[in-house]
């Protein structure tokens, strides 16, 4: 597998690459993965990394060859350039020193590790098998990011390079398939592998949660979790702190906007700023809050279905989405019966949803629960890695789907 994140990083696409590779390796695969350097989502690298040029470790099982790139702390065009070019130029000079393997999986949208999984499958002969987590020309032009116009061009060059010489194409979400064919991909080579809840159901009750952290039991708390970058938009949960002090609003994570949003809301008595979770407390903070927010930019549809949902359902909250209604994300959320959607960037219409929960706690417990069942229906860990191992059957010529 080459994916650019990995454990020990714990949001974004990291804990799936990581789950997939460990279930290889306990199904007795040699497993090989072609990772960075921890920096996700603070976007610095972990203490433990710094100055590190290349290092190879055992985790779970899995062989993990780690190769050293720039990090950038803010994101622009150019500094993200720099960032998947440093990737692609270590990776191709400093291949990992292992046999000829049966295939070889890219999670993208790493742009960079998708170009270096066709080049080694290419090498090797083997099927190439990427998974398309997010699409990265979508974002560059959707996102917001400084010199977006002309890195989306750039990015979706780069991203049919690699997309063009798969044997099989995996998507996350079915709003991926057009731009994917758009890039010249055979529809009939492109499978649909939803993510699933990486994460497991919460265990200490809510109300102990909640003094633990310092959230009055009548007090209504809003927590968005996860990354905070520019597709976020979180601006828009800064509006409506503003808009009434008696709600409070969490933002638990890191990223390349964390600074802004902290200067933003400096005045903003009622909105914290808290640091990511330990995983082992994690379901347990999300569980404890009234309401779970995901916010999008209202550019963003098509390019990106955040990972967080899935925790977010296993939760059994209820979601508040601040997003596109014709964008996947919108999708998701509906199909899941366990979230209201508002439009995005409307800090009074994502207001007034929140007190139409807290004053229904029954209904807002009822379409909470709307989550685990969806969860257990549709995004257990077990049928997302039974996709996945289908996928990598069907390019080696076993069954197809």
């Amino acid at each position: 597998m080459v994916s650019t994140n990995y454990a020990p990083e714990h949001a974004g696409i990291g804990p799936y690459a990581t789950q997939i590779a460990e279930h290889w390796a306990e199904l007795g695969h040699e497993t090989h993965v072609l990772a960075g350097m921890p920096h996700y989502p603070s976007w610095s690298l972990e203490p433990e990394y710094k100055g590190a040029l290349r290092r190879t470790e055992r985790r779970a099982g899995v062989t993990v060859h780690r190769r050293a790139h720039t990090v950038p702390a803010r994101q622009t065009a150019v500094k993200r350039a720099l960032f998947e070019g440093s990737i692609l130029l270590h990776g191709a000079a400093a291949p990992p020193r292992m046999g000829r393997p049966d295939a070889v999986m890219a999670q993208m949208p790493s742009l960079a590790g998708g170009i270096l999984a066709a080049r080694l499958a290419a090498k090797w002969k083997v099927p190439f098998i990427p998974v398309v987590q997010d699409l990265m020309g979508a974002a560059a032009a959707q996102s917001g990011i400084s010199g977006g116009d002309k890195a989306a061009v750039l990015a979706g060059r780069a991203e049919a390079y690699a997309l063009k010489r798969a044997a099989l194409v995996g998507v996350i979400h079915e709003t991926f398939t057009d731009r994917v064919v758009g890039m010249g991909v055979d529809p009939g080579r492109i499978r649909l592998v939803p993510n699933w809840s990486h994460v497991p159901q919460p265990k200490r009750p809510r109300g102990e949660t909640r003094r633990h952290l310092g959230w009055a039991p009548g007090q209504t708390v809003v927590l968005h979790s996860g990354n905070m970058g520019l597709k976020q938009g979180l601006e828009v949960l800064v509006g409506a702190a503003r808009l009434d002090p008696a709600v409070r609003f969490v933002l638990m994570g890191d990223g390349s906007q964390r600074a802004a949003l902290e200067a933003l809301s400096s005045d903003v008595p009622n909105l914290d700023i808290i640091p990511p979770a330990a995983d082992g407390e994690f379901p347990d903070i999300l569980a404890a809050a009234d309401v779970l927010a995901v916010t999008q930019h209202a550019a963003v549809l098509d390019m990106s279905v955040p990972s967080k949902l899935t925790s977010y359902f296993q939760a059994g909250r209820p979601v508040v989405a601040s997003v596109a209604a014709e964008g996947g994300t919108a999708q998701e959320v509906e199909r899941s019966g366990a979230g209201v959607l508002v439009p995005p960037e409307d800090p009074e219409a994502l207001l007034k949803a929140v007190r139409v929960l807290a004053e229904d706690p029954a209904g807002a417990d009822a379409l909470g629960a709307a989550g685990p069942r969806h969860v257990a229906a549709h995004l257990s860990r077990e049928a997302g890695l039974a996709r996945i191992d289908a996928l990598i059957d069907e390019a080696l010529g076993g069954p197809q789907l």
